[in-house]
């Protein structure tokens, strides 16, 4: 079967993305399986609140560096090699897991199931924005979105083993799964292509033509440690919804589908929100995004209740979904294109450190107070200096007169 040359915008294209999220979302249970496991290890290992948060900023870690690494690989050789390299390593790490003999060396592998699932956030928002120009920002939003999908529908299908506390067992239904889909998907997806120099010289003739009031390096910057508030903000709710629920006099499993219904509905405002990033721009979407998380956050604190925590974790769902596709967009937008999955990798980099930085102290506050809602007001201090950033970059557009 020969490789297949697509247009902008054509039905292909949009095939290409839906198996592209189809494999994305099988690629990411790499970063989200070691939050659906967190009470189970806790109790096979007796260690602390905070400790247990150990193997999740580790794998933060591992997936924030691979983003780096793997985008600058991509940047250069394409998107194939990478997808090759993340699915085996993850398979192979899955497997492997299931022998660890102690919470020091299970951590050690987390570190590389989120390195081998870099290869599907950064590196794919870069790759899929090559087939759409009208749609771009639904497109790479929509690819994105498979992030969210995966914690959202991994625990639904492996409810029957995490409620028994049968974690290595649902390692192994992980790996027998993504060992047996990803090479159909892989062989598809492998031969629709773009016309690589037209699109690539279009996007820097466009680019030639914006004249931002920063410096590209001073832009990028601002961007990485912006992208640190918002993530501490995003991170107490993903890493301790389920631990809270326990808390709170409620079972595992009804923590496990508060995240998925919390996840779903960020699947949904990733979409949302690029189609509106379409119509206004990334840069005035992520304001709003990242405006509308802190508002969500703040309600954490008083509604604790079953029903409030289903309706406040609704909320946040579908407020912050946005946030992390649009770093991608405005990257794509207003910088070169010919390190674009380089300098997004290293933004999705600073998200990583506010998500694991965010869920530790998170943790750590839990454990001095046996409550979360200091650790809330500490995300939401940190989201507000995100939003101080946004801010003060949207007015220096405005001043200068960039196309926002």
């Amino acid at each position: 079967m020969k490789s297949i040359i697509v247009k902008e915008d054509s039905g292909l294209a949009w095939i290409r993305l839906l198996l592209v999220f189809i494999l994305c979302a099988l690629g990411f249970i790499g970063m989200w399986s070691v939050v659906m496991i967190l009470p189970s290890i806790e109790k096979e290992f007796q260690i602390s609140r905070s400790s247990v948060t150990i193997p999740y900023v580790l794998t933060m870690f591992g997936f924030g560096i691979g983003n780096i690494i793997v985008g600058k690989f991509s940047d250069k050789y394409g998107i194939k090699k990478p997808i090759i390299f993340g699915f085996t390593i993850l398979i192979a790490l899955y497997f492997v897991s299931v022998l660890s003999p102690n919470f020091y060396i299970l951590s050690i592998i987390q570190f590389g199931l989120g390195f081998s699932s870099a290869v599907f956030f950064g590196p794919m928002m870069n790759d899929i924005s090559y087939f759409f120009k009208k749609n771009k920002g639904l497109a790479v939003s929509i690819t994105a979105s498979a992030q969210h999908f995966a914690g959202a529908i991994w625990p639904f299908f492996l409810t029957f083993l995490l409620s028994e506390q049968k974690w290595r067992e649902a390692h192994i239904l992980i790996a027998f799964v993504c060992s047996t889909t990803v090479p159909i998907l892989c062989f598809i997806i492998f031969k629709i292509n773009y016309d690589k120099k037209s699109i690539i010289n279009n996007f820097d003739k466009l680019k030639n033509k914006v004249r931002i009031p920063f410096s590209k390096n001073s832009f990028q910057r601002l961007l990485m440690i912006a992208s640190i508030g918002c993530c501490v903000g995003m991170s107490t709710p993903q890493v301790h919804i389920i631990p809270l629920c326990i808390d709170q006099g409620l079972s595992i499993i009804t923590g496990g589908k508060i995240l998925s219904i919390m996840l779903f509905c960020a699947v949904l405002s990733r979409i949302i929100f690029g189609y509106i990033s379409d119509i206004i721009g990334p840069l005035k979407t992520l304001l709003i995004g990242s405006t509308l998380q802190m508002i969500t956050l703040i309600l954490f604190i008083p509604f604790n209740t079953l029903t409030g925590l289903y309706v406040v974790s609704i909320l946040f769902g579908l407020s912050q979904g946005g946030i992390v596709p649009s770093y991608a967009l405005i990257v794509k937008k207003y910088l070169p294109n010919k390190d674009a999955a380089e300098r997004i990798g290293l933004i999705i980099f600073f998200t990583i450190i506010g998500m694991s930085i965010g869920g530790w102290m998170s943790g750590k506050i839990y454990d001095y107070t046996n409550s979360y809602s200091l650790g809330f007001l500490n995300s939401i201090l940190w989201n507000l200096i995100n939003v101080m950033i946004i801010f003060y970059i949207f007015i220096c557009f405005k001043k200068s007169k960039v196309v926002i």
